[in-house]
């Protein structure tokens, strides 16, 4: 491999993405990964979730006044509104996570700290939650964005007592002689060590350990003492009057945890078969650390078989990745942000909506013949305003389900602006018949078939000079290669 093919391997696996201006810095992988670690030392909380906040950005104006002036209140249950005030409260809900969703977006495809916006992606699938308090969401995002590459028994610890997780599952009914062992069942078989490492009656006395776990109204994490079960339990082969965190400590002492979280990291950053040769010497270096991601993700990107050709332009792009890495590659910015959310809707995979506690399943999920051929279209919706006609489905986990059909269609222009004088930069010496092939070794991961670079070239040389690098980069988006990184 090509340096430059290494650097871009490395931006878009560690972030979203390489920039022309990345590139042409030329600097060795090496350099590149410790200007990745440093960038990500820099922690900045992503911002957005109050109501009131809600109210100014949502997508529609807002016909009545705010449902709630303090945006740490428990929302009003159903029965105590009307349905107008119902109505209401919704929209403003969802205009608070549509807020938070298109920041994060942006975040993505701009900050510096590209390395822990990526982590915090990662960690957002791995503990996935979702609710319908805007702030309660915001704040575990950014529990995970704090901790992203710190200690994982810090942020198991932090994520475990987050209300938003609490929430979702089911721990705030956790109480003594009452036990809800959904909470113990998904830290054990999602969030740490897999299963066929555990047993039921591990289930049940985790579940006890954890029990009096809960959350108040302001969104604090409360421990009630009279809801705890304070006698003996046995877990894993130890018996002891154990709490919630000794249970996440006797996980974390298991070397099976270390192996399980690094299989699953693999397979998001590398390549979505598992290797056990390297994912062995990596899990006993990330438990011999005391479980230190930064430390595992600086020895993942300094290996030398993640620049091997079968690791590279091999895993599809999740949406996310997709829409993040163009708007970062070619600097998009859209004049309305609710396309955003319209396009992630349409690919499978919303930002604080995942589809369940698994998470977004990932690899070749994301392609159905609805979504490939979205994906081809959308290059030409942001790069040529082309007009986008889209009923979307009724999903169940959106903040307003069985919508009417006609309110689930979005059909508009997507006015974008794109920046290509960076891409032209890249290209300044290049003869005009070898510029095709040249931007593809930049745009595409995957090496560009024979015959779909002789269709860019033709339809390159049949475009006017001033709109012919607009139309070489939207040829090359639009082709099936690009959906691999």
């Amino acid at each position: 491999m090509t340096n430059q093919q290494q650097l871009q391997h490395l931006y878009w696996r560690a972030g979203f993405g390489p920039r022309p201006a990345d590139i042409a810095a030329n600097l060795s992988p090496r350099k590149a990964l410790r200007q990745l670690l440093h960038d990500a030392e820099q922690y900045q909380p992503l911002a957005g979730a109050t109501m009131q906040a809600a109210q100014q950005q949502a997508m529609t104006p807002a016909p009545t006044p705010d449902l709630r002036q303090d945006p740490q209140a428990p929302t009003l249950k159903k029965g105590q509104m009307t349905p107008a005030e119902r109505k209401e409260q919704n929209r403003q809900i969802r205009g608070a996570f549509y807020a938070m969703n298109t920041g994060w977006v942006e975040r993505m495809a701009t900050s510096p700290a590209q390395l822990r916006e990526k982590m915090t992606f990662f960690w957002h699938g791995h503990f996935a939650c979702r609710v319908r308090r805007p702030d309660a969401a915001l704040q575990l995002n950014n529990t995970l964005r704090r901790l992203a590459l710190g200690k994982f028994g810090d942020l198991l610890l932090a994520v475990s007592k987050e209300p938003a997780m609490l929430q979702f599952l089911n721990n705030q009914q956790n109480r003594k002689q009452r036990p809800n062992e959904n909470f113990a069942r998904e830290v054990l078989e999602l969030f740490t060590i897999g299963r066929g490492h555990y047993s039921e009656p591990d289930i049940k006395e985790a579940a006890r350990a954890c029990t009096g776990w809960g959350y108040d109204e302001q969104g604090r994490f409360a421990f009630r003492e009279r809801q705890h079960d304070d006698e003996a339990k046995t877990f894993m082969g130890r018996t002891g009057n154990f709490t919630g965190e000794d249970i996440l400590k006797i996980i974390l002492a298991q070397p099976q945890t270390a192996e399980f979280l690094t299989t699953k990291i693999y397979r998001f950053f590398v390549h979505d078969t598992p290797n056990a040769a390297h994912i062995k010497p990596l899990a006993t270096a990330f438990f011999q650390s005391g479980y230190d991601i930064g430390d595992l993700m600086e020895r993942l990107f300094s290996a030398d078989w993640f620049y091997a050709p079968a690791n590279v332009g091999t895993r599809i792009k999740s949406p996310i990745e997709l829409l993040a890495g163009i708007k970062r590659t070619l600097g998009v910015e859209l004049a309305d942000k609710r396309p955003l959310i319209v396009f992630q809707k349409a690919l499978g995979q919303t930002l604080f909506q995942p589809p369940n506690v698994a998470g977004w399943a990932g690899g070749r999920s994301w392609i159905d013949s609805s979504t490939l051929l979205f994906r081809l279209q959308l290059p030409q919706v942001l790069l040529k305003n082309a007009e986008i006609n889209i009923a979307l489905k009724d999903d169940e986990n959106d903040i307003d389900p069985q919508m009417a059909r006609a309110d689930r269609t979005f059909r508009q222009p997507v006015e974008a602006k794109v920046k290509l004088a960076p891409l032209g930069l890249l290209l300044a010496g290049t003869p005009e018949a070898q510029q095709p092939a040249r931007l593809s070794e930049f745009l595409l991961q995957a090496p560009i078939r024979p015959d779909n670079l002789q269709l860019v070239q033709q339809v390159a040389g049949n475009a006017p000079a001033e709109g012919r690098l607009r139309t070489m980069v939207t040829s090359l988006l639009s082709l099936p290669e690009y959906q691999l990184m």
